[in-house]
């Protein structure tokens, strides 16, 4: 078997790889990135990518259709990752998360690829009432990064078969420990404020509802999307990724980190807009699809492993919001220096 991990080197890229080659031992595992957070490592005994038997450096808005060679399956992770990027480079978001994503599956569709997997999102259900959102329910997308998810599973949809299926994870947020840990994640941002100045601010009024999931049972959930079953779910699947247990309020996930690090201080902004990113969401499809993989991380355990994590690698930096483990902060740091353009493409350098 050999399968290929677009945007292996991001958040979620080196939980996924590590599963991948537990799971399936002696497949070709290749990599796919463009780079952009290569240098965000965190606490990282090896650099993640040597897990890969083949790694390749380049935009997925032009990967060569001969890189498909020989797959069986594609796990499609590459995409401008949140909504603060998407709102900056909105018209780029849609470049990438969807046509980019769709041509990626025609080649692989051609290539005779028989499994593709899309990392989706539960941000596609935008603005719902306190009801839990399933997968017949109404999308309501709000932000360009949730509306490339949306027109990019519509896309693929159409082009599943017998004998390319495709699975679109709708994620719930993520969260966790990663050896390119983000901290532009609400639960890794609370974390990283007890832990730097015992403070957590919550930057809403603390009643938004949401979903979340630890990235090992993301990567979990991609292990069991790579060989799944048609006969279950069909050639084509939109499945919620998460557990019921982890539908929580914002103020919710503050409290249960002050739970975890004591004399931690939380701070709610009452007077900010509302925030109509706000959905809970019903996983009742993923538990009868995949029972066999199914989240196993609690919160708390969450909470402990990222507090560990940051110990552990000597983080210090109280500003964090504004470092490179922002990733909207890192991509502006590399178009100020120049090395990105305003397509987010690297920049040709003149030779010195």
């Amino acid at each position: 078997m050999k399968i290929l991990v677009t945007g292996n080197m991001g958040y979620i890229g080196p939980c996924v790889v590590e599963r991948l080659r537990f799971s399936y031992p002696a497949a070709t595992l290749a990599g796919f990135d463009t780079g952009y957070f290569a240098n965000c490592l965190t606490n990282a005994e090896v650099l993640p990518e040597c897990r890969v038997d083949q790694q390749y450096f380049a935009d997925v808005r032009k990967l060569p259709a001969e890189l498909l060679d020989g797959v069986d399956a594609v796990v499609h992770l590459a995409g401008i990752s949140n909504d603060p990027m998407g709102n900056t480079f909105e018209e780029v978001t849609f470049d990438i998360n969807h046509r980019a994503s769709v041509d990626l599956a025609k080649k692989a569709k051609e290539k005779g690829v028989r499994s593709f997997v899309f990392a989706s999102s539960c941000s596609m259900y935008g603005s719902a009432d306190d009801s839990p959102r399933d997968e017949r329910s109404p999308l309501n997308p709000l932000t360009a990064y949730a509306k490339s998810k949306v027109y990019t599973e519509r896309d693929l949809e159409a082009m599943a078969t017998e004998n390319f299926k495709v699975t679109s994870l709708r994620f719930s947020t993520a969260c966790g420990m990663s050896e390119r840990l983000r901290l532009d994640l609400v639960l890794n941002d609370f974390v990283t404020g007890a832990v730097m100045s015992k403070k957590i601010t919550i930057l809403s009024d603390g009643t938004p509802w949401r979903p979340l999931i630890n990235t090992k049972d993301m990567a979990r959930a991609i292990d069991w999307a790579v060989t799944r079953d048609t006969g279950k779910g069909g050639a084509f699947v939109a499945v919620n990724v998460g557990s019921d247990a982890w539908n929580y309020q914002v103020k919710d996930l503050a409290e249960a980190v002050a739970k975890v690090i004591p004399d931690v201080d939380i701070s709610i902004n009452k007077d900010a807009q509302p925030d109509k990113r706000s959905y809970r969401v019903n996983f009742n499809l993923f538990r009868q699809l995949a029972p066999g993989y199914q989240p196993e991380v609690d919160l708390i355990t969450t909470i402990r492993d990222l507090k560990e994590g940051l110990e552990g690698m000597g983080f210090s930096d109280g500003d964090f919001r504004n470092s490179r483990f922002m990733r909207l902060k890192m991509l502006t740091h590399l178009r100020n220096m120049h090395l990105l353009n305003d397509r987010l493409e690297w920049a040709h350098r003149k030779a010195f």
